[in-house]
């Protein structure tokens, strides 16, 4: 499989070559270059393929995406399970069952069109998300970021926008990929440790996708009439809140806040309780978010995510209270599997 893939790769470059060659000519004629962009109603491409495979309505949703996961983007047992926030044997035997269930139903290898591809495509949004999400921030392994998962969702993503050009959701995760992507070269420095968010210099951002990722949400905006489409454009209008900032102090908090509501009411989860919690830390101060946060301990789906202790640990250690900071600090720590994370939650714990 290795093998045929690298030789795919090879092919795939030497016809990207030549099409180059052959476009540079056409947009050197034409008047508008978009003019002359179309795309195929029917997109031919291998993992896609698979992807909606594993997508089958005769799974369940779960078991759809953690069976691609699985499958195409090459992610353990374990670290699906992270995702998902359940237990690894949990996870393993949702994936073993899923693959029963597809072979059993002698599902086809193919992307659907219709109503079909309608059925299926929330799954796989959610797929292709989950694949960047492991690439902008590895559950496990010794870097911080996984670039190629990040590209390759990418890539997924705008040959679905392709593929369903008037789903506002589709756009929008194109919109919140790009622009979440932009920041990756400067989320670890030259030594692989973790920068945060506030600390990053911005003037290491991708400048050329945070311009494709809004356009990408403008585009979705207007499909949708409304700013609160789906889950995917209100992230993206998340993202663009922080991409818009050249430094950190510009960020709108009050209007990160109000998007994390929003969300929250659109599509709630403990997840997005935390995030609002972070985004209401830095608006209105880290006494207002404890109580969020503290509200969530007791919530199973977190009683093994790292990050519910470190936003209490850095609400804490704001607030002055550095040895129960440093506890919790610790306490993310020894959860996390990433090791330039652990690193990171270390150093803070050692700082209080």
């Amino acid at each position: 499989v290795a093998r045929r893939r690298y030789v795919d790769g090879v092919r795939r470059q030497a016809v990207f070559d030549r099409k180059a060659v052959q476009i540079g000519r056409e947009l050197a004629e034409a008047e508008d270059p978009m003019d002359e962009i179309e795309f195929d109603a029917h997109v031919e491409d291998d993992v896609l393929r698979l992807i909606f495979t594993a997508c089958h309505p005769v799974l369940s949703r779960d078991a759809r995406v953690a069976l691609t996961l699985k499958l195409v983007a090459g992610l353990s047992t374990e670290q699906i399970a992270r995702a998902f926030l359940v237990s690894t044997p949990t996870m393993a035997a949702r994936v073993t069952r899923a693959k029963k269930a597809l072979s059993d139903a002698r599902v086809p290898f193919e992307v659907p069109v219709g109503a079909e591809l309608e059925a299926r495509l929330a799954s796989v949004l959610e797929v292709v998300y989950l694949i960047f999400n492991e690439g902008y921030a590895a559950t496990s392994g010794d870097s911080w970021t996984r670039a190629d998962l990040c590209e390759e969702a990418m890539r997924l993503g705008r040959m679905l926008a392709a593929l369903a050009p008037d789903e506002p959701e589709v756009h929008g995760l194109v919109a919140l990929m790009e622009i979440q992507a932009s920041r990756i070269p400067a989320r670890a420095g030259q030594d692989g440790a973790m920068i945060t968010l506030l600390d990053q210099d911005r003037s290491r951002w991708d400048r050329l996708l945070i311009t494709h990722g809004l356009e990408s949400l403008a585009r979705a905006r207007s499909l949708s009439g409304s700013e609160v489409s789906g889950p995917y454009v209100l992230q993206a209008a998340l993202a663009a809140c922080h991409a818009r900032a050249l430094i950190a102090e510009d960020t709108d908090w009050t209007r990160i806040a109000t998007l994390y509501q929003m969300l929250a009411s659109l599509s709630p989860s403990p997840v997005v309780e935390l995030n609002r919690a972070v985004a209401v830390a830095m608006a209105d101060g880290p006494a207002a978010a404890l109580p969020i946060v503290d509200s969530l301990a007791g919530d199973p789906a977190l009683q093994h995510y790292h990050l519910l202790p470190s936003v209490r640990g850095d609400l804490l250690a704001r607030l002055g209270r550095d040895a129960e900071a440093r506890a919790e600090f610790e306490r993310a720590a020894a959860m996390t599997g990433n090791a330039a994370e652990r690193a990171h939650l270390l150093r803070r714990a050692a700082a209080c």
